[in-house]
């Protein structure tokens, strides 16, 4: 392995260390798309109900949220190699686990150990770029093509899934991670150096991480269940209870431990804090806008699940191509101008949907929002994740790291679980609104059927059009917000090696 690694130039190997990162971020953010659509045989197989089945997917978000500060904070102070390779064999194993679970029971516990798992990718993988690119252009531009494998693996998802399920059973879905993880093992154990942080961990803050789980556990099962449980029901209550009384006890905790999990003096920078709210804003819009158009496709146009993954093949396109542009933008454009575009082009792609929803609407009536938005959101990918990388001391980016998925993750669940109660409320508004303004002349049972399933039909179509108005709104508040973030000696970061900004 040493030999191989000694044949590939400096600057090669940098690349290198790129492409396997990417492909752990992939893999893990394939398995969580890629498992949906295998959702309908696993609820055959086990004689389980929709809502059971939902808990596939709920156990998957829960632990990949709790868990994400506790790698960031580990990988600063072992080694980030360590828990990197850590985290992907888990991850493998509990695949393995997963292709041969017996019944719901079993698959949920194998879920959880795979989210555990690939929760440590993120700020280990983030942290291990920060480190091996060290010119702030050269990191921002792997920085941005790093983040654009999210939008792939999200494309890729339906692609790969629905072939493998259709030939192989969904057990395949699972499996198919063995080999393309060993081959991601080897390539990190050759190209990856280790890193760690010069500050050591003397004592690990154990209560912080029970605390801040309890938190995060609380918040996303309320924001992936409330809708079913309802907003203000005794299950609800209790979960909003409890991200209250415990954020207290874990507030009070971290401002006194000597090694905190989440170190609150993060919070003192301005461009952290901005660069984070404006991260949540752009996510949550993003997030709760598109997470609609799947269902929209296969429910109005009549799409199965690898048509509309065709649709969505534009959108990791352009987002990839945006990323390029944008990680080369920095240094030569002010750091607030081009996230204040970026997302300023993403709503305008989310208004577009307003006007190219319809019941008859095109393929390409999809594709055209969708690139605009994937083309402004990866303009921006790299400013926002190098803003966070550059801003915080080196010995500390996987612990920031794992702040900013935290945040990218509750915005996303924060998104989706509004949009959807958006959308549920005004379908009823909607469908008394056009009730009132149609006139049936003909009062026969089949043309009164009809004219009842037109305008319910028009009420839904009409509901959507209000979330993307919503969404895209939310998006431009992002784009405002983001004229108020700014470095200063932005020229220097984008030179030096780390620059702290207090």
């Amino acid at each position: 392995m040493a030999s191989s690694k000694k044949t590939i130039s400096k600057d090669n190997l940098k690349w290198w260390v790129l492409a396997t990162v990417i492909i752990g971020t992939f893999l893990g953010r394939l398995d969580q798309t890629i498992v949906n659509l295998a959702l309908p045989k696993i609820i055959i197989d086990f004689r389980i109900t929709v809502a059971a089945a939902g808990w596939i997917a709920t156990a998957y978000i829960l632990a990949n949220a709790v868990f994400v500060p506790v790698w960031g904070k580990l990988g600063d102070t072992i080694g980030r190699k360590k828990v990197y390779l850590l985290g992907f064999s888990i991850f493998i194993f509990g695949s393995i686990l997963a292709g041969f679970a017996w019944n719901l029971s079993s698959m949920i516990v194998f879920r959880i150990i795979q989210a555990v798992a690939a929760s440590a990718d993120y700020p280990t993988a983030m942290a291990i770029i920060a480190v091996t690119f060290k010119a702030g252009k050269e990191r921002a531009q792997a920085l941005g093509i790093w983040s654009a494998s999210f939008a792939a693996a999200v494309v890729f998802g339906p692609l790969i899934g629905g072939p493998l399920i259709d030939l192989f059973g969904w057990r395949s879905v699972f499996l198919i991670n063995l080999p393309i993880g060993v081959i991601g093992i080897i390539m990190a154990m050759v190209f990856i150096d280790e890193s760690v942080s010069e500050k050591k961990t003397k004592s690990f803050d154990l209560f912080g991480a029970i605390t801040l789980g309890i938190v995060l556990s609380s918040l996303v099962l309320v924001l992936d269940q409330g809708m079913s449980w309802g907003w203000g029901s005794a299950y609800s209550m209790a979960c909003y209870g409890s991200v209250l009384i415990f954020s207290a006890v874990f507030y009070l905790i971290e401002k006194n431990h000597k090694e905190p999990i989440i170190d609150f003096k993060f919070f003192k920078n301005k461009i952290f804090v901005g660069t984070l709210a404006n991260n949540f804003i752009v996510f949550m819009g993003m997030m709760g806008g598109v997470f609609l158009i799947p269902v929209f496709v296969q429910t109005f146009l009549g799409y199965n699940a690898t048509q509309t993954g065709y649709l969505f093949i534009p959108l990791a396109f352009f987002m990839m191509l945006s990323a390029q542009i944008g990680g080369r933008l920095v240094g030569r454009v002010k750091f607030h101008h081009v996230i204040f575009i970026s997302t300023l082009i993403a709503s305008v792609g989310l208004y577009l949907f307003v006007f190219f929803i319809d019941a008859r609407a095109s393929a390409l009536s999809i594709i055209i929002p969708l690139s605009v938005m994937a083309f402004g959101m990866g303009l921006g990918m790299a400013q926002r994740t190098n803003a966070i990388a550059s801003t915080v001391p080196e010995d500390e980016i996987g612990v920031a790291s794992s702040i900013l998925a935290l945040v990218r993750n509750i915005s996303g669940a924060f998104g989706i679980a509004i949009f959807a109660t958006i959308l549920q409320s005004t379908i009823k508004s909607k469908v008394a609104q056009v009730a009132q303004n149609t006139v049936i002349y003909q009062m026969n049972p089949v043309n009164y059927q009809k004219a009842v399933s037109l305008v319910i039909l028009k009420a839904q179509i009409s509901a959507y059009a209000t979330v993307f108005e919503v969404s895209a709104l939310i998006v431009f508040i992002g784009a405002i917000f983001a004229l108020f973030v700014r470095i200063k000696n932005e020229d220097k970061v984008s030179k030096a090696k780390v620059h702290v900004e207090g």
